[in-house]
């Protein structure tokens, strides 16, 4: 097999399990609170205190392979959450201290993944009422 057919496989295989596991937390969580996204909210948080100690054993020395990172952080918790990738991304702005990038890549995910829901929503309902 090559690297990149096994890296694939790596990250399909810990997104399948960090999909699962966000269903299975968003399910576990939802009986608490019908009114608030509460499996949503805790998946983030855990997605992105997992990314961190990832990250931090790795800078650290720690032995964590590239393919058990590439699994664990690329694979499980995105397949978790995205958030905790974004999240990570920007630390590692700030970690180099481009802080305008990072203040710039935090505030666009936000806002631009809500105008792109809202366009999104848009696009569908002038889709339904032309007919098409």
């Amino acid at each position: 097999m090559t690297r990149g057919l096994i890296a694939s496989l790596l990250v399909g295989l810990g997104g399948f399990a960090g999909s699962i596991s966000r269903y299975g937390l968003s399910v576990t969580m939802q009986r608490l609170s019908m009114e608030w996204p509460t499996g949503t909210f805790a998946a983030n948080l855990l997605g992105c205190f997992l990314i961190g100690i990832i990250t931090e054993l790795s800078a650290r020395g720690q032995n964590i392979s590239p393919e058990a990172r590439l699994a664990l952080a690329t694979g499980f918790c995105g397949g978790f959450t995205t958030m905790s990738s974004m999240i990570y991304e920007t630390s590692q702005m700030l970690r180099a201290r481009e802080y305008l990038h990072a203040a710039a890549y935090a505030a666009g995910t936000f806002l631009l993944s809500m105008v792109a829901l809202v366009v999104g929503l848009l696009a569908v309902r002038v889709l339904v009422r032309s007919g098409g």
